[in-house]
């Protein structure tokens, strides 16, 4: 494994284009431009249930796990994922810049792990930039990703469900996001994932004709 990793580490090193990406972030992370609240009766009967902080939290190693193992296993799997991740943030961002929302959160009291868990995420990632979900956009990303992968066990596949599965459902249960943020989040990871291979033809036909172009 490590013999493996070391052979790679020049792709895996794109992985640190995240962390760079991710830090506009709270940029677009407030209310600067107004926001709209789009809660509908069914976000109003999801319970607060903060023992799913758990799942939220486990969003940020997942991805950049599913990613290394993306890397070792296929090459354009693993760049057609990780370019579709950062069109995601960038597309995002473009979102809550123009159409920004906010979800209301409880209350939390407690001192037992879980509460101190939440109030945590809440006190470091304020109530905006929630449609559409980036954990949701995220999670869907690597479940087709792996789900994209010629050589994989049906084991990971459903591991790797289940884990997206966990974390879409924490946004709900630990009230960072509402029913809408979800259908966003799955569908701009639909669009993008299956608009790269085109957009990546498109760029290299430009490339290959201005390269061929006669020099004046």
């Amino acid at each position: 494994m490590f013999k493996k990793i070391k052979e790679n580490y020049r792709h895996l090193l794109f992985l640190l284009v995240i962390p760079m990406v991710s830090s506009m972030y709270p940029l677009f992370n407030n209310a600067s431009h107004g926001y709209q609240e789009v809660i509908t009766p069914v976000d109003n009967a999801v319970p607060f249930v903060k023992e799913f902080i758990i799942g939220y939290i486990a969003w940020y190693p997942f991805i950049i796990l599913t990613l290394a193992y993306l890397c070792l296993k296929d090459k354009k799997v693993y760049y057609r994922t990780l370019a579709s991740l950062i069109l995601g943030f960038l597309a995002s961002f473009t979102i809550f810049f123009i159409f920004q929302t906010h979800v209301p959160r409880p209350e939390v009291d407690g001192n037992d792990i879980f509460s101190v868990l939440v109030r945590l995420i809440y006190a470091s990632d304020k109530p905006y930039n929630c449609f559409p979900s980036l954990h949701v956009l995220e999670s869907h990303l690597m479940v087709m990703g792996v789900l994209a992968l010629e050589d994989v066990s049906k084991r990971m596949k459903y591991f790797t469900i289940f884990c997206s599965v966990m974390i879409i459902l924490s946004t709900q249960f630990v009230k960072q996001h509402v029913i809408i943020d979800v259908v966003g989040g799955l569908y701009l990871a639909e669009v993008i994932f299956n608009s790269v291979p085109g957009l990546k033809r498109i760029l290299l036909a430009v490339w290959k004709r201005r390269v061929k172009a006669p020099q004046m």
